[in-house]
């Protein structure tokens, strides 16, 4: 089951939430530390010919220095020689022997390593301008890489943008977007004729009020990418896992924001793995004793997968509350079928008649916003590709269209072919720091990814963070049938938490944006934990797409500790 989040998140230019290639051995900070120590003991006459190539002193992890030094007969070494070792990353692929090499060798390890951090420099890039943008950009957006997994094979595209209002002050939030497989997109005002599409700024980005990382994850999503054909086997929980170690390694280089309230977020997909995160953080910090220490106060989701079998058997009760299915067929349904849409015994003749006229019913809506048109899909060949606004692109392997037999309808997925051709401009990859060969065809939604969902429920995550001191939005538009309301709504209700605030519109503008309720698990004498549920009125999948103002303002309120 794949859940593509076209648009949920968005930045200044709708930047949607939706060669031969070296490893990135490590940041160039800690290489360049690593250095200028090792120059320092070199100037006080502490290393010489002698002893510089000891093999205590090594760019490899434990496990090479152990096995170095088990196959040496040399005393261990004394105090005064240097000993140096990568804190959270394996540099197996450097290795300094002990050998008689003269002290000229040490000369040629020093260009080496300067050539080394020619490339390592890359890895984080500021960005002024960007392809489609008149002038400089409004906003500080950085990218870059970080390596994850075994030898960081494994590199993590990200692109991080301060808040506009108050870097130093305003939430760090971690986004991934769903899919899995669905990274980053750009949403564009209009195309530019047969030229480079043209951004148009939106007004209700989430990085007014956040400094925001948006990192393509897992391995293959966007410009991600391994090393190793190994690397590209990723599941739910090992997602999670090197989605975890990537952030420690982002706040390691970016120390000045450890101190900001930390939130993960994510929407569709994510809902699966962001609870995953979110207890790896709070394991890793509070049981493990991980560096750096964590400021997390919380977790944002939005129209989450949670759990299959009850998402998807709230399709049934959805239709049924929107009239795309009558009376009588629901209540059929609920006899014959007991309620079960996702896994129906097909044994039972009734039950599967109900399913199929249900199916009649509702198979020719849109479900992300069943008030949109729904674009029929063909497949074409590759090589006979236009950028023409009448196609669009749905997941790269596909170009929708209307029926061409009717007048076509606006489609909201036509700005998906203006991406596309952008992030696959080579000028695009250039600004922003691409790195050469390791992407052959940027795809809004990587459906070929070597991906294992091996977790089909994350509910029992979100109990366990309910013993935790942090804060959770949940939030959903209520047109949409991909993941409905009603199941997350009913999952949130079997975490047993106290109402503290029921059923109730929320505005914006003096208009009902949507409705919320407010849950809180008690401790002995305070609240420990809240969860704040919100539906979006018109909203689809995913809802910020569709109401980006109401969601920025909801956004704003809870990160400001407001009522909605």
């Amino acid at each position: 089951m794949e859940f593509h989040s076209t648009c949920t998140l968005t930045i200044d230019v709708k930047l949607y939430c939706s060669g031969h290639p070296l490893t990135r051995f490590y940041q160039i900070s800690r290489v360049s530390h690593w250095w200028f120590l090792l120059f320092a003991r070199l100037s006080r006459g502490d290393i010489n010919e002698q002893n510089v190539l000891e093999p205590n002193f090594a760019f490899q992890s434990p496990q090479a220095k152990d096995k170095a030094m088990a196959g040496s007969q040399k005393a261990p070494m004394k105090k005064g020689r240097v000993k140096l070792y990568p804190a959270t990353t394996e540099m197996s692929a450097i290795q300094l022997r002990n050998t008689d090499y003269h002290f000229n060798n040490m000369m040629l390890f020093y260009v080496f390593t300067l050539l080394l951090l020619s490339d390592v420099a890359a890895s984080k890039s500021i960005i002024n301008s960007l392809p489609g943008f008149d002038g400089s950009l409004p906003f500080v957006l950085e990218t870059g890489y970080i390596g994850v997994g075994e030898l960081e094979a494994v590199q993590l595209f990200y692109y991080f943008i301060e808040s506009e209002r108050s870097p130093e002050d305003d939430p760090l939030v971690l986004w991934l977007t769903g899919g899995p497989g669905c990274p980053l997109a750009v949403d564009y005002a209009k195309s530019s004729g047969g030229g480079q599409p043209v951004f148009a700024l939106n007004p209700y980005s989430w990085t007014k009020i956040a400094n925001v990382i948006f990192v393509d994850a897992p391995v293959g999503t966007g410009f991600s990418y391994s090393t190793t054909q190994e690397g590209y086997y990723v599941s739910d929980t090992l997602s999670a896992a090197q989605t975890y170690e990537f952030l420690r390694k982002w706040l390691v280089e970016h120390p000045e924001f450890l101190t900001n309230p930390l939130y993960v977020t994510g929407d569709s997909y994510s809902g699966i793995v962001v609870p995953i995160i979110v207890q790896e953080i709070s394991d890793g910090w509070i049981e493990v004793g991980h560096q750096p220490t964590m400021n997390l106060k919380g977790y944002v989701l939005g129209n989450p997968l949670t759990d299959e079998e009850i998402d998807t058997n709230s399709i049934v009760p959805f239709a049924h509350l929107k009239a795309l299915i009558s009376d009588e067929l629901y209540e059929s349904f609920m006899k014959n079928c007991k309620g079960e849409y996702l896994n129906p015994d097909q044994s039972n003749v009734s039950c599967m008649e109900d399913i199929l006229a249900i199916k009649e019913c509702i198979g020719k809506i849109f479900t992300g916003q069943i008030l949109e048109p729904l674009c029929k899909t063909i497949s074409p060949k590759p090589m006979a590709m236009k950028w023409d606004p009448r196609f669009l692109i749905a997941d790269d392997t596909d170009i929708l269209l209307s029926s061409p037999h009717v007048p076509r309808p606006w489609c909201r997925s036509y700005n998906y072919v203006y991406i596309y051709k952008w992030a696959n401009d080579e000028t695009v990859r250039d600004a922003l720091h691409i790195r050469k060969g390791t992407k052959k065809l940027w795809k809004r939604c990587n459906k070929t990814m070597a991906y294992s969902s091996n977790v089909k429920s994350s509910v029992d995550y979100h109990r366990n963070l309910t013993k935790k001191p942090y804060r959770a939005l949940i939030y959903s538009g209520d047109h949409d049938m991909t993941i409905p309301y009603i199941g997350t709504h009913e999952w949130i209700e079997s975490l047993n938490l106290t109402i503290k605030f029921d059923w109730e519109p929320w505005f914006v503008d003096g208009q009902v944006a949507g409705y919320t309720m407010l849950y809180a698990y008690n401790g002995l004498d305070y609240i420990t934990y809240d969860l704040r549920f919100a539906t979006v009125k018109g909203g689809g999948h995913t809802a910020p797409e569709y109401r980006p103002e109401q969601c920025l303002a909801m956004l704003d309120r809870w990160f400001d500790y407001y009522p909605l």
